[in-house]
């Protein structure tokens, strides 16, 4: 299995609801590392898992509905906690999408699965994991 990673980031406010997140209920600011992580089983004819620089603007452009926004004011989350695992599934979700739209031109058509993992402190970070 071959894989290839892009990084970028996004800055984004929340709160939660429900004691289990104790201050967190509270507004604040996280700023997420975004690392995507493409996977198939053979490269393609170029000898390439994913063209990087499609793949590093399809990204920019999926988080650039989340960057520099509170998330509580996104009508889609509403009575959800908008928690980094929450946010690493709905990238995941969002790049998928683009996938299938072609917006990976023809290096995307031979992708079988993908990682998004959100480092929210160099101590912590979630993924959503799945094939595509």
């Amino acid at each position: 299995m071959f894989s290839l990673t892009v990084r970028d980031h996004m800055m984004i406010a929340h709160s939660f609801k429900g004691d289990i997140f104790g201050p967190a209920q509270g507004l604040h600011g996280a700023t997420y590392v975004v690392d995507v992580t493409f996977e198939r089983e053979a490269l393609d004819r170029d000898d390439l898992i994913v063209d990087i620089g499609l793949a590093s603007e399809v990204l920019s452009s999926v988080i650039a509905e989340f960057n520099m926004k509170n998330l509580d004011d996104i009508e889609e989350f509403a009575n959800r906690n908008t928690t980094t695992e929450f946010m690493a599934m709905t990238v995941f979700e969002r790049m998928a999408a683009a996938i299938r739209q072609g917006r990976l031109a023809e290096t995307g058509k031979g992708l079988c699965s993908m990682k998004v993992t959100l480092g929210e402190s160099h101590i912590a970070w979630a993924s959503y994991h799945g094939k595509l």
